[in-house]
C-alpha cells in the first residue's frame, strides 16, 4: 500500500512537471532538484522513466487545447470529409524539426544521464539559458518577427528550432526553452514561437516515453502504475491551466520574468550545494 506521504509527494511532482514542461524553466531539471531534496520511495530505474512518461498528461493538454490545430481531418456529414493540407504540412515540419534531436539522443542519450543530472550541471544551464533569454528580449526590442504564425514556417525555420532543441538533451536547458530562444533569434513571434513548441513536444515526448518504457519494462507492480497514474493525471490538469496562461501572457509581455527565474533558481541551488 502507498504511503499518504508518498502520494503527496507524487502529486507535488506532477504539478511541477504539468507548470515547468511549457514554461521555459526546464520540467526535467526542476523534477530532477525535486527528487533531489524530496525524494519519493521508488527505485532509480522507475524514477528515471516516471520522469519522462508523467509528460504524456502534459502532452493531452495539448492536443485538447490545439485540437482544431493539429487534427488534419474536418469531418462534415456522413458521407464528405476534408483533408487540412496546411495541418499536415505543419506535421511535415514538425517531423524535420524532430530529426536532429531524436539523433543526437540515440547517440548520447545514455551518456548525458550519467555524467550531466547532476544538481551542479542544471543549476549552471538554468542561470546560461536565464541570463540568454533576458539578453535576447532586450536585442529584440528594436526587432520585428519576420514569421507571425505557425503557417508561415518553413521547412528551413523548422529544422534551425529543431537543431536548438537538441541543447535540451541537457538537463536544466529546457526544450521549450531552447526551442523558443532559437525561434526568437531568427524572427519568429513569440507566440508563434509558442505554438511550434507545443507542437513539436507531442511526438518528441512521446518518442521519449516510449523509449524510457521500453528500457524499463512493463512489469510494473501495483504501486508503480498507481504512482505513474496520479502523476500523468495531474500532469494533465495543471497543464491545461499553464499552456492557456501562458499564451495568454506572452501576447502582451516578454520572457524576461522567466530568465530572471531561472537565474534566482540557479543561483538558489548553487548556494544548496555550497552547504
Amino acid at each position: 500500500m502507498i504511503d499518504f506521504l508518498e502520494i503527496l509527494k507524487v502529486v507535488f511532482l506532477g504539478i511541477v512537471e504539468g507548470i515547468t514542461e511549457w514554461l521555459p524553466i526546464s520540467s526535467t531539471g526542476h523534477m530532477l532538484l525535486v527528487d533531489e531534496f524530496l525524494k519519493i520511495n521508488m527505485t532509480d530505474e522507475f524514477k528515471e522513466m516516471f520522469f519522462y512518461v508523467i509528460q504524456l498528461g502534459a502532452i493531452l493538454a495539448v492536443v485538447l487545447i490545439f485540437w482544431k490545430k493539429i487534427f488534419p481531418f474536418q469531418f462534415g456529414d456522413k458521407t464528405k470529409s476534408v483533408i487540412r493540407k496546411d495541418v499536415f504540412s505543419m506535421w511535415f515540419k514538425v517531423v524535420a524539426a524532430c530529426v536532429p534531436g531524436a539523433v543526437v539522443t540515440i547517440f548520447f542519450d545514455d551518456i548525458i544521464e550519467r555524467y550531466l543530472h547532476t544538481p551542479l550541471v542544471i543549476a549552471i544551464t538554468l542561470i546560461v539559458y536565464g541570463i540568454a533569454f533576458i539578453w535576447i528580449e532586450i536585442w529584440n526590442k528594436k526587432r520585428r518577427p519576420i514569421v507571425r504564425n505557425v503557417d508561415d514556417f518553413s521547412y528551413r525555420t523548422a529544422f534551425i528550432i529543431g537543431l536548438f532543441q537538441v541543447l535540451s538533451i541537457i538537463p536544466g536547458t529546457s526544450r521549450s526553452g531552447a526551442t523558443i530562444i532559437g525561434a526568437l533569434l531568427i524572427g519568429v513571434s513569440r507566440v508563434a514561437a509558442a505554438e511550434f513548441t507545443f507542437f513539436l513536444a507531442v511526438p518528441v515526448m512521446i518518442g521519449m516515453s516510449g523509449l524510457k518504457m521500453l528500457k524499463f519494462g512493463f512489469d510494473f507492480s501495483a504501486e508503480e502504475f498507481i504512482v505513474l497514474l496520479i502523476g500523468t493525471f495531474v500532469a494533465f490538469f495543471v497543464s491545461v491551466v499553464v499552456i492557456k496562461f501562458l499564451m495568454s501572457y506572452i501576447k502582451k509581455h516578454d520572457f524576461r520574468v522567466f530568465g530572471l527565474y531561472r537565474i534566482l533558481v540557479g543561483i538558489a541551488v548553487l548556494v544548496l550545494l555550497c552547504f
